[in-house]
């Protein structure tokens, strides 16, 4: 008897990085699910920061509050990120592409946006200093030369490596049609 719900090997997936015909243009979207790399690394930085908040209340209990509210503090950092984490990548609106790092966020209108390229390039191993032969989504901006930009996307991110190398064409075919769309002047 076959069950009702889906599972996790179901094929009803395939169709989950297209836009839906009534969704909000202006909304701010990620054009592709994060990686198994990034989900990972979430899920550890969560769990150290349950067996911190844990000790907290562990120091509560027996120590001053002053050292649990100092230990609590270390918890909410670690939580806030490991939701940075989960949040960085490309997001794309019909205002603009939004590349969030961990640290920061830059927003580019598609007015300034020159041209978005896939390229064959060196790219960063999960972003650490080894590189290794890759593709990088490269966007050029109008008025700035484009020796030296950082990519916006890479088929070695956290993001991508570990996933099926088509993930990498679909997320970057995607930003180039909202580039295509939108970014004529």
């Amino acid at each position: 008897m076959p069950l009702p719900f889906l599972t996790a090997d179901s094929t009803f997936d395939t169709t989950d990085d297209v836009a839906l015909p009534y969704d909000d243009r202006d909304r701010w979207r990620r054009p592709y699910r994060p990686g198994p790399w990034r989900v990972g690394a979430a899920a550890v930085l969560l769990l150290l920061a349950s067996f911190v908040l844990f000790s907290s209340v562990i120091i509560a209990a027996t120590a001053t509050p002053a050292s649990a509210a100092t230990v609590f503090g270390f918890a909410l950092v670690i939580v806030v990120a490991a939701l940075r984490l989960l949040r960085m990548g490309v997001w794309v609106s019909a205002r603009g592409v939004r590349h969030v790092t961990l640290l920061a966020t830059r927003t580019t209108a598609w007015d300034q946006v020159a041209s978005v390229r896939t390229v064959q390039q060196p790219v960063r191993w999960l972003g650490l200093p080894r590189t290794v032969q890759g593709q990088a989504l490269v966007m050029n901006r109008r008025g700035r030369s484009s020796d030296g930009q950082a990519p916006v996307l890479t088929s070695h991110n956290a993001d991508f490596l570990g996933r099926d190398p088509l993930a990498f064409d679909r997320a970057a075919d995607t930003v180039e049609a909202w580039a295509d769309e939108y970014g004529r002047a």
